[in-house]
């Protein structure tokens, strides 16, 4: 009996963290919480989101040389606006992390702020962009013009979109913190808006990357 207690006790103390989850098994511990249940969730959306991305990436790379006789990116791509566009939407990445770390300690007048700035900074970014399109369309260099064009509008105009839907997210948190305080609930829709944000400023250095700066660079 002695052995069977010092079994016992050995498995008690042998695993004192309980890395291996004491005795319960993994089948008798339930279902997972909506914590975990929604993280795993919005992660799996988050890639979903970044396969139709490739996609638009891909139908980029196979059309960026069909200009028609058209104007390509070289003639086209004012590097200094889209550097300020850049500006804009990283620093708003870093106003949105600060955003975080206001609601991890509660505090909801800098959460306000922090996320106000976010706003005002991806609203300049989309004007920034909105401007570029009206000037190439004036151009004649519209998505119509050519292949090149037509992957160029896609690929900038669904992210601009996705920016638009990240910003009515990001105003909806500060309306139900504002009106909810930080439940549970809120901090979990507060983190994954923020990882929407950051995920679209993942992308946009890719897309200033392959399409601005190589673009800018061809046939030099």
């Amino acid at each position: 009996m002695s052995g069977a207690v010092q079994a016992k006790g050995g498995s008690r103390h042998g695993d004192p963290n309980r890395l291996g989850h004491g005795e319960v098994p993994a089948s008798e511990r339930g279902p997972a919480s909506k914590r975990i249940v929604v993280s795993y969730g919005f992660w799996i959306f988050l890639l979903s989101d970044f396969v139709m991305f490739s996609g638009f990436f891909a139908a980029y790379a196979v059309l960026v040389g069909n200009t028609a006789g058209g104007p390509s990116g070289r003639e086209l791509f004012d590097l200094p606006l889209v550097a300020a566009e850049t500006a804009f939407l990283l620093l708003s990445s870093f106003s949105c992390g600060m955003a975080g770390i206001a609601a991890a300690a509660r505090n909801a007048f800098w959460f306000q702020v922090a996320m106000a700035v976010t706003a005002l900074l991806g609203a300049a970014f989309l004007a920034l962009e909105l401007y570029e399109f009206v000037h190439l369309i004036g151009e004649g260099a519209g998505p119509d013009r050519s292949a090149f064009l037509s992957a160029f509008f896609a690929l900038v105009g669904c992210h601009g979109l996705h920016v638009v839907l990240g910003l009515l997210w990001l105003t909806t948190m500060m309306a139900q913190v504002w009106a909810k305080g930080f439940r549970e609930d809120i901090l979990r829709r507060i983190t994954c808006s923020a990882l929407f944000w950051h995920a679209l400023d993942i992308i946009w250095v890719a897309l200033f990357t392959i399409v601005y700066l190589l673009g800018s660079g061809a046939g030099a």
